[in-house]
């Protein structure tokens, strides 16, 4: 069809977490320019499955840009050219007939290769249970209204709860920091009245567990703020910094 893209696909195989992967180019035909990345993909994987050939395997869940779970590589950046857009959000009109997209997975050690572009991004579920979360037992959901916010914090919250949890800023950071991350997880409840009892050891607990799942130090070249699809920005950082020295500093536990 008149407008459709001829594309050749280099993406990265690997069987298992242990496996030694290589890149496998494909050449895909007649891609639609209003389909998502995730469809092409589809149709890449029909086109394997036809010939007899294993599919790409890659995470994906929503397709709307809500769970965090598409991210990969394309051509070297976290969920591709597009700024502000997850994998399943970025469509192929962001790209031309003939070129040559590199696919590949999060590059991390504490990210490792499950196959493909799947990766293992459970130390994320373990920051978080470290502390992001608030444990008093408080019944049904209060109405909206009964516990009062000023703007501000309210604004503050919502920007930080908007992470997905993707892995991009891992993924994107020359040293695979997850700062941003747990930043973020940190900030949203530091601005909320239901997140102040355990704010000083939350802090703590989530950046210590973030150093033993073996994510590197920030060194602020806000790479992760520019591959965030969420655009989180790197403040939350700053206060997470802030956060846990006041931790170390007044907090008994520690």
């Amino acid at each position: 069809m008149s407008g459709n893209l001829n594309l050749t696909l280099k993406v990265w195989r690997q069987d298992h977490v242990d496996s030694k992967g290589s890149f496998e180019s494909y050449a895909l035909s007649d891609v639609s320019p209003d389909s998502s990345f995730l469809e092409m993909l589809d149709q890449l994987n029909e086109q394997l499955i036809q010939e007899g050939k294993s599919p790409v395997t890659f995470e994906h869940d929503c397709r709307e840009g809500i769970c965090g779970s598409c991210g990969f590589m394309i051509n070297g950046q976290a969920h591709g050219p597009e700024r502000g857009t997850t994998v399943c959000q970025l469509h192929m009109r962001s790209f031309k007939s003939g070129e040559t997209l590199v696919l590949e997975p999060w590059r991390a050690k504490a990210f490792p290769v499950l196959r493909d572009l799947l990766v293992e991004r459970s130390p994320f579920d373990r920051i978080q249970q470290a502390g992001g979360y608030c444990s008093t037992n408080v019944g049904n959901a209060p109405e909206a209204n009964s516990n009062l916010m000023g703007r501000d914090d309210a604004t503050e919250a919502f920007h930080a709860a908007a992470c997905i949890g993707c892995g991009a800023c891992v993924a994107s950071c020359k040293n695979a920091s997850a700062s941003l991350f747990t930043a973020a997880k940190i900030g949203h409840l530091a601005h909320t009245p239901q997140g102040q009892p355990e704010r000083a050891r939350r802090a703590a607990r989530m950046v210590e567990t973030m150093e033993m799942e073996g994510f590197g130090a920030c060194s602020n070249t806000y790479e992760c703020e520019a591959a965030c699809p969420k655009e989180i920005s790197v403040k939350f950082i700053q206060q997470m910094n802030r956060e846990y020295l006041s931790a170390k500093l007044t907090d008994e536990e520690y």
